[in-house]
């Protein structure tokens, strides 16, 4: 009897002990810590880049101009020269006779006009007393101006003569670098305009010019920015420019923009512009090739952030910002390039917000963050100004 009175609870508590244990509720999941600074407030402005060549501002080719054995070389090839500097001497002798039988035929016209001069006056006193006829003064007096005639045409000779003489002597035309001598001394050189002798070349090098083609599109914005009083056109002012070699870092030489073609190439869709620079060191040679850069918008206010913080939502950056209840924020934000290796933004953000610049992936637009205060430390990257 005793037995069957406890079976009953010996069976539900059994089934007691097979029941699960009632579930407990999870923690919360812990606030991600991520890395905030704000960004840098600075008023930018942005710049364009093109490749161009260096070119001399004035390439001379040195040709005689009489014809000729050569006789001297007096530079060294590839040597500086200066303005008027002697460089070649064609054999003078020739015409140095030129100009002495010249010179002779001016001393016997002289001589010929002083005869008619003194025949003419005495015409004319005996014409006074009527003991000559008027027809023979006449005669006397027409000789007298031949004579003179004769004269004037003897000097432009003698003076042909002494200009060929001293071009037998080859100056520098201008100040700058020689090149190789093409016509070593004992060689028959050919002077004149159509065939002369092409002796030598010399180019100036100092300044020095660099020549770029910008593209329709830069140069549709530059006319528009100085139609809206935002950038000063080139193609009325002059613009500073600077430029780099390409074994440089950067851009160190500093120059102006002073010329711009009056007309887009129609097969290239470009337009030709030339920025001076100088080159007192003779670093830069005519035919190198620069990098040229000029500024490509007129300033404004930008905010600068590192291009970690940014964010790229179907090809639109973005980037996190944790607001003052530390919950993060999306935004939406138009870059611009690179300054001092911070990233220009355009729109989209004020100086005085805390952007993330690590833990992107932890941060959740909406949800509450942790954030450490950094600062928007400059990436180390040299300056490209």
């Amino acid at each position: 009897m005793r037995l069957t009175l406890l079976l009953p609870g010996l069976v539900a508590l059994a089934c007691a002990a097979c029941r699960p244990a009632a579930p407990t509720a999870a923690p919360p999941p812990p606030v991600p810590t991520v890395t905030v600074a704000k960004g840098i407030a600075r008023t930018v402005t942005e710049y364009d880049d093109f490749v161009g060549r260096l070119e001399s501002p004035q390439t001379v080719e040195i040709r005689a101009r009489v014809s000729g054995y050569l006789d001297t070389v007096h530079f060294r090839e590839g040597s500086e020269v200066k303005q008027g500097d002697l460089l070649f001497t064609i054999d003078p002798r020739p015409y140095q006779a030129t100009v002495d039988r010249f010179q002779a035929d001016l001393d016997r016209a002289k001589i010929r006009a002083d005869l008619a001069r003194s025949e003419a006056a005495r015409a004319e006193k005996l014409l006074a007393s009527r003991a000559i006829a008027s027809e023979e003064v006449e005669t006397r007096v027409k000789a007298l101006t031949e004579a003179e005639a004769a004269i004037r045409s003897a000097e432009a000779s003698l003076n042909t003569s002494k200009l060929d003489l001293e071009f037998t002597a080859v100056h520098a035309p201008i100040s700058g670098r020689i090149g190789q001598a093409l016509v070593t001394p004992g060689n028959l050189v050919g002077g004149g305009t159509s065939a002369a002798t092409l002796l030598t070349t010399l180019v100036s090098l100092d300044p020095i010019y660099c020549y770029v083609e910008v593209d329709e599109r830069s140069s549709l914005k530059y006319r528009t920015l100085a139609r809206e009083g935002k950038r000063t056109s080139a193609l009325f002012h002059e613009i500073p420019a600077r430029m780099g070699l390409t074994n440089e870092a950067g851009f160190p030489h500093e120059g102006k923009i002073d010329f711009v073609d009056n007309v887009i190439k129609p097969d290239t869709g470009t337009i030709r512009a030339r920025g001076v620079f100088p080159n007192s060191d003779r670093l830069m040679a005519p035919g190198f090739f620069a990098r040229l850069r000029i500024p490509g918008s007129g300033t404004y206010e930008a905010v600068l952030i590192r291009d970690s913080a940014l964010g790229s939502d179907q090809g639109r950056p973005y980037v996190l910002v944790v607001g003052p209840d530390n919950k993060v924020q999306y935004r939406a934000v138009t870059t611009g390039p690179l300054e001092d290796g911070l990233r220009i933004i355009r729109e989209g953000l004020k100086p005085d917000e805390r952007i993330v610049i690590t833990g992107l992936l932890a941060a959740r637009p909406g949800a509450a963050v942790n954030p450490v205060e950094s600062g928007m430390q400059l990436q180390e990257t040299p300056p490209v100004r």
